[in-house]
């Protein structure tokens, strides 16, 4: 019995500490599209995936959203 308690403890804990870090990472992802005043489609690929898309790659490593919007510009031309 003590046993099976324990087990569901642990279950219990780990669960919730996942459930806290996914939460922080997406709570981190909309404080960057409140902070850059932009959709979260401007980086990712689709809205609630983590795929990022060109102007997302360009952005995590030079955090300058204008920069990257430009650069995207003008690579389609």
């Amino acid at each position: 019995m003590m046993s099976t308690i324990r087990k569901l403890t642990v279950l219990g804990i780990t669960l919730g500490v996942a459930l806290a870090m996914s939460s922080l990472t997406s709570f981190g992802n909309m404080k960057i599209a409140k902070k850059e005043k932009a959709s979260c489609t401007t980086c990712h690929v689709k809205m609630g995936q983590k795929e990022l898309n060109d102007v997302g790659k360009c952005y995590e490593k030079k955090k300058n959203l204008k920069a990257c919007e430009s650069a995207a510009k003008k690579g389609k031309k």
